[in-house]
């Protein structure tokens, strides 16, 4: 007795197409933009006003959309030196670190690299 894994009375479906992902991506963006577009002009013909004369817009931000609102959540703090998470800052030179051993490495920094670090970060401040 042979035990087979196989269905033999399957038949694979023919009318399926396989899509790759930058058609499926691109088909959703399509059915975003339309759904926005049905919004709006539903909208439209409520004559939904707010106080200033403007249309009032609430879309649902969606995955494939950067109208997303800005996050609550509180802006994280990276380390200067490694890239990591860092809850501690140097008071001297203002970098930011990770951990007591990136902090040793901080402490024998001189004043130009620690400059250097801060443009990196976009922070310009005058280093003490």
């Amino acid at each position: 007795m042979t035990i087979t894994f196989k269905n033999p009375e399957y038949t694979k479906n023919v009318n399926r197409r396989t899509k790759n992902v930058k058609n499926v991506l691109s088909q959703e963006r399509e059915r975003d933009r339309v759904d926005r577009e049905r919004q709006r002009l539903e909208k439209l013909e409520n004559d939904a006003m707010d106080v200033d004369g403007e249309a009032a817009e609430e879309e649902m931000p969606s995955y494939t959309s950067i109208e997303a609102p800005p996050s609550l959540l509180p802006h994280k703090h990276y380390c200067d030196i490694t890239g990591l998470e860092a809850p501690y800052t140097d008071p001297a030179t203002g970098l930011r670190y990770h951990d007591k051993s990136v902090y040793d490495v901080v402490k024998n920094v001189n004043a130009g690299s620690a400059k250097e670090y801060l443009a990196a970060r976009g922070v310009n401040s005058i280093v003490k």
